[in-house]
């Protein structure tokens, strides 16, 4: 998304888009996005200083890390973007910058539900549906 700095009149403008998220280059093996990611951008401009308050919504689909099973996120985020701009800087692109901010809400460990019981060490069920009947250490302890 590009903003065109002297032509931000002054009372803000506001710009909303669709964009193909491959645009960012966001997809990792745990982290694949299912829809466009919507942008609204209300930017305003003092002086030499401009500011962008955008909001990004989109559908992610992510993979368990500890039983592999994919699972869809809403992913919804705001952030405030600051810019310093001269007379000679006519464009500013916001695309890396909402992209950075993007990547650092990717969860580190991203978990299908916060009791996720993973995978059996020995069989390599997934424990979340069934028992593996596997004689474990952690079961044979008890």
């Amino acid at each position: 998304m590009k903003v065109y700095a002297d032509q931000i009149p002054p009372e803000g403008v506001t710009l909303e888009e669709a964009t193909d998220p491959s645009v960012f280059e966001l997809d990792t093996e745990i982290v694949k996005f299912k829809s466009p990611l919507r942008i609204k951008a209300d930017i305003f401009k003092i002086t030499n200083a401009v500011t962008v308050d955008v909001a990004l919504h989109t559908f992610t689909t992510l993979t368990c890390s500890r039983c592999l099973k994919e699972f869809d996120v809403d992913f919804v985020k705001d952030l405030k973007l600051n810019y310093q701009v001269e007379k000679t800087d006519r464009i500013i692109d916001l695309t890396p910058d909402i992209r950075q901010e993007i990547l650092l809400d990717y969860p580190i460990k991203p978990l299908c539900k916060p009791d996720c019981r993973g995978l059996c060490l020995c069989c390599g069920k997934n424990l979340n549906e069934a028992e593996c009947g596997c004689k474990r250490d952690d079961q044979i302890n008890t």
